[in-house]
């Protein structure tokens, strides 16, 4: 990693007051963790200053959740996958990996790369703890990252991407359709069990 990227850190010295509903949006620790590609949606705000010094983060930024307290969950990654529209900070929970050449890799690649169990089981070994697990930055810059040609890389973010996009589908679309059968198999039950009453 460290031949190919620079670490960074998110916002450095904000206090809760600073985590407003105005300001800059910034990532959060939850954003990263819950997602392949960071929500650009700007929900989360910070008060950033005039001159701090905080780091944006850019398109195909590699997002890392910093510590956890359970040792599988670390270093749980997520990518900056489209441009922000608007200047965007990480949270100060978090660690950034800038890639020292944009077109090394395709964003929509990295983001399915760095989930896949190989990448987690390197990921994993990056941090340290006992009752908080701490991922350091110095094993982060020693794993080994894949490099493949684009083209390829292309071609597997588009089969990824379509085959979540499936799963995402099914499970929104599963609980519509098992409450459609519900409501059918309720309106068959009721007229098959309603029987005419005898006068």
């Amino acid at each position: 990693m460290s031949d190919i990227a620079t670490l960074y850190g998110g916002l450095i010295g904000k206090s809760k007051a600073d985590f407003a509903h105005s300001g800059c949006p910034y990532i959060s620790y939850r954003n990263v963790f819950d997602n392949m590609a960071a929500d650009l949606s700007g929900k989360d705000r910070v008060l950033i200053g005039e001159g701090e010094r905080q780091k944006a983060v850019r398109q195909g930024d590699l997002l890392f959740t910093g510590s956890s307290e359970n040792r599988e969950e670390t270093a749980m990654s997520s990518v900056v996958v489209d441009e922000p529209s608007e200047v965007t900070y990480l949270n100060s929970f978090s660690i950034g990996a800038r890639w020292s050449d944009s077109k090394l890799f395709d964003p929509r690649f990295t983001k399915h790369l760095f989930r896949s169990a190989r990448m987690r089981a390197q990921l994993v070994r990056t941090s340290m703890g006992v009752t908080r697990f701490n991922v350091s930055k110095e094993a982060l810059k020693k794993i080994l990252v894949p490099i493949i040609p684009l083209s390829v890389q292309g071609e597997i973010a588009d089969v990824l991407d379509d085959f979540d996009a499936l799963v995402n589908d099914l499970s929104s679309g599963l609980p519509a359709e098992i409450a459609a059968r519900r409501q059918q198999y309720e309106y068959y039950r009721d007229r098959l069990l309603t029987f005419p009453e005898k006068k």
